[in-house]
């Protein structure tokens, strides 16, 4: 894998109906109904809307057999239509909805953590070896007629593991861990592969994004060593709405296509599953638009290890930069920002100065009687007679490491870096790359700007591009600059965003939302509003909104409290993973959420 020239992986072709997947056709999108798939009439009229909408798939939960015959009756309705996109069925506990599935539809997924194994219970199991290799030969017993039911009918399947829903099997040996994950599809992969059944895409997801993303990696590494090259699903479970479910996912899914994985993509997010699809579509466009780019020349630093990259820490200077969470800095005065989600750092590019924060300002007009003021050079205007406690150095991704050699003697100086490539990341990481090589080790900034006027276009790009140098473990800082939208709350609300994302600094509260589906037991858009109104203010605290227990309790295991839909009209309540009520009245649900998370010392007054 090489994470500074893009180019797409190579995988075989897997046949989905009339649009095949791989790396030989373009990255193709889809979306999943919220509709019961009893309900014929609703779910055909949401897979045109999701279709028209540009989604090349569509995926509709299939709890059991009459829902599988149902999945096919609404297939044979839209081809009547002369709506020819691919449907799958999702499959979760139920091999024999997953048969009747098979020869009815395009596409089965299924779930590893559930398929043969029993419902997790989060037990810890202890197995000899020769048990364990007997549970292997149930796995492998329970899959052959699957695979030859697909086989006879042209069906693809997809092995979509989730870090949730793990079997307690699977953790007991691995732990609920990204290894863990790898483990749990290579153990069915295996199988297909001795029977020689190829049309399989696989998923690794989970609503940590740095979770999702080293499992994605290892799982690659893992086929590669047994010579496997199955296409790459890609998406951000329970990734939200709005602003923090597009970002979430621009930085997990865009991290990983920028180094070329990933040959369709769902943008999961809490809403209209017709929404999720333009924001895919413009992550693949963005991606994709830098094809064949100028390449990029570098390589890795000395052991830099691209399956878990260690994050490197630039030197602390004056407690301002560096050695600790990254910083963000805005180009707008300091009255345009409101709300607690504040910058470290503000530009002026007139040295004129609005208040106690600290500013930047070009070094031609630095005044070093300004105790909040810290001067901004380029390698031409450089001056080391001026004397500051700390200097900003603004680059060129492309800068020839040798003119940078002086850093190693400054121990005031946070390097700022602008990419000078299509490929934004891949250059912005050459570069760091040379200076660990180099011995420097000064905080590193990653200054983007868009000219877009778009805040979707917007979050897309900035999450992409800084997401896949920020998983990788670099960067002490955020800048983004954008000259065409004026609206720099918003901007500096998505650098925020995107550092939480990535798990490097926490500023509001984190809410786990899944996208809803056929199998939600509430409203999940009003819901996920009225816990946010409620919660909003505890930005200590992850907080999951889930619809129903099949992978609730187990994506939101990351989350400090829990709210998931019991049966239609009740709720159970979780702190972490432990389920504290079961079925409250929904009405009475947000108060007792309230009520556990005070009775546990974590609830802070607005």
């Amino acid at each position: 894998m090489n994470f500074l020239n893009y180019q797409r992986r190579k995988t075989v072709t897997v046949n989905i109906g009339n649009t095949p997947l791989g790396s030989d056709y373009p990255i193709r999108v889809q979306s999943m109904t919220n509709t019961s798939t009893n309900d014929i009439d609703a779910s055909v009229k949401q897979c045109l809307r999701i279709a028209e909408a540009g989604a090349h798939y569509v995926r509709l939960t299939t709890q059991g057999v009459k829902e599988a015959e149902n999945l096919g009756r609404i297939r044979t309705e839209l081809r009547k239509q002369g709506c020819e996109v691919p449907l799958v069925a999702d499959i979760h506990f139920n091999p024999r909805a997953a048969l009747a599935a098979a020869q009815v539809t395009d596409k089965v997924r299924i779930n590893p953590g559930n398929f043969v194994d029993p419902a997790r219970q989060f037990k810890s199991l202890s197995y000899t070896d020769e048990e364990y290799q007997a549970e292997l030969q149930r796995i492998h017993d329970s899959l052959v007629p699957f695979i030859d039911l697909c086989r006879k009918h042209g069906t693809a399947v997809r092995l979509g593991v989730n870090h949730g829903s793990l079997s307690d099997r699977i953790m007991s040996r691995y732990g609920n861990t990204a290894p863990g994950m790898v483990e749990s599809v290579m153990e069915y992969l295996r199988v297909f592969v001795e029977q020689q059944f190829m049309d399989v895409v696989i998923s690794m997801k989970a609503s940590n994004v740095v979770v999702m993303v080293e499992a994605v990696r290892r799982l690659v590494a893992a086929m590669d060593a047994e010579d496997m090259h199955f296409p790459l699903h890609l998406g951000v479970t329970e990734a939200g709405f709005g602003e923090d479910g597009r970002i979430k996912s621009a930085v997990g899914i865009g991290a990983l296509m920028s180094q070329g994985l990933g040959d369709t993509i769902r943008v999961s997010l809490s809403e209209d599953p017709e929404l999720e699809v333009p924001v895919a579509n413009k992550l693949v466009d963005y991606i994709a638009s830098r094809e064949n780019h100028p390449p990029i020349e570098g390589h890795y630093s000395n052991g830099y290890d691209p399956l878990m990259p260690k994050r490197r820490v630039g030197a602390s200077i004056a407690n301002l930069v560096g050695g600790k969470k990254p910083i963000v800095i805005a180009s707008c005065n300091p009255k345009d920002i409101t709300g607690n989600r504040r910058p470290d750092f503000f530009f002026s590019p007139d040295g004129v100065l609005n208040g106690d924060d600290q500013f930047i300002v070009p070094a031609e007009i630095y005044n070093c009687n300004e105790t909040n003021t810290y001067p901004l050079f380029s390698l031409k205007n450089w001056d080391d007679s001026i004397q500051a406690p700390l200097k900003w150095l603004d680059v060129p991704a492309s800068t020839p490491i040798e003119q940078l050699l002086f850093l190693k003697d400054c121990d005031n100086v946070a390097l700022i870096i602008d990419p000078d490539n299509i490929n934004i990341s891949g250059c912005q990481q050459a570069l760091i790359h040379a200076l660990i090589d180099a011995g420097i080790n000064c905080p590193l900034i990653l200054h983007n700007a868009y000219l877009d006027n778009d805040n979707e276009w917007l979050q897309v790009k900035a999450g992409a591009d800084l997401g896949a140098v920020l998983l990788n473990g670099m960067g002490d800082g955020v800048w983004l600059e954008t000259p065409n939208y004026d609206n720099h709350n918003d901007v500096v609300g998505y650098a925020f965003a995107i550092l939480q994302a990535a798990r490097l600094r926490t500023t509001k509260t984190e809410f786990i939302s899944c996208p809803s589906c056929g199998r939600t037991m509430f409203d999940l858009q009003t819901t996920v509003h009225r816990v946010q109104q409620a919660t909003e203010h505890l930005t200590h605290l992850k907080i999951g909104v889930m619809g129903c227990v099949v992978n609730g309790p187990g994506e939101m295991a990351d989350a400090d409290y829990g709210y998931v839909g019991a049966a239609v009209g009740k709720i159970s309540l979780y702190k972490g993973k432990e389920c504290i009520e079961k079925n409250i009245p929904e009405d009475e649900a947000i108060p007792r959420l309230i009520a556990l998370i005070k009775e546990n010392g974590d609830w802070i007054d607005k």
